[in-house]
């Protein structure tokens, strides 16, 4: 995993970031778009689980506003983001700092650092959809699995992506989900190794517009708690 400067708070508690450089592809754009794997077999486990987070509504959103905020003990941190995925151009703010740059452009140090955290929390704010946005990666699938925190018998999906390319190539994630096809927790897993490095639930959904998003993550303890305010979602 790599660090930043900026993200040396967060190594210890959080998942590191995928680089969106890869094309964030919509590969089932032009089929007929149900949400439903046994009505429409023809869609994966990952869409399906993509769509039933509202992903057939993605091409609408012309912005998205969120705020990323960990709690682990006492210690609070939080960072905000505009993100106009037609254009994809981003602000980012913190206490500190607002850097507002062209994610198609070439990044310098200080916008690669806010590029960095960006990614890191858009993949916890959208995870499903990276599912099948991104590409280079490796897809595997498990029926009646023991979910780490609930101790629920889950289906569980694993994507590990490729060695090259992204911030921190090699990283796999475990997402496990109910027979709605809604993720309920996942597991990180750094380089693709056996034991988990992190593990958080997938709670409080709200639908912002079409777009199914769990505000909160907490680990097994309770003690660390990820989560989003602040959503908006503009079409």
């Amino acid at each position: 995993m790599k660090k930043t400067a900026l993200l040396l708070f967060l190594f210890a508690c959080l998942v590191a970031c995928k680089n969106e450089g890869k094309k964030e592809s919509q590969p089932t754009q032009n089929r007929e778009l149900i949400p439903d794997h046994d009505a429409n077999p023809v869609l994966s486990t990952a869409e399906t689980i993509a769509y039933k987070n509202g992903f057939d509504t993605w091409n609408d959103v012309s912005e998205l506003n969120f705020t990323f905020n960990v709690d682990r003990g006492e210690r609070h941190f939080e960072r905000s983001f505009k993100w106009m995925p037609q254009t994809n151009e981003v602000t980012y703010m913190s206490s500190n700092d607002t850097v507002s740059y062209q994610r198609s452009a070439s990044l310098d140090s200080i916008y690669i650092q806010a590029d960095q955290a960006f990614i890191n929390d858009k993949y916890w704010l959208l995870a499903p959809f990276q599912l099948v946005w991104d590409e280079g990666t490796s897809i595997s699938e498990k029926e009646n699995q023991i979910a780490p925190i609930s101790k629920d018998t889950l289906n569980m999906l694993t994507i590990v992506y490729g060695e090259e390319g992204g911030y921190t190539p090699g990283d796999a994630y475990d997402f496990y989900y109910g027979n709605d096809f809604m993720v309920k927790e996942w597991v990180f897993r750094e380089g693709n190794q056996e034991a988990a490095s992190m593990a958080t639930t997938f709670e409080d959904y709200e639908d912002f517009s079409g777009l199914k998003i769990a505000q909160m993550h907490k680990d097994s303890t309770g003690g660390f708690k990820l989560y989003f305010t602040n959503i908006s979602v503009k079409k």
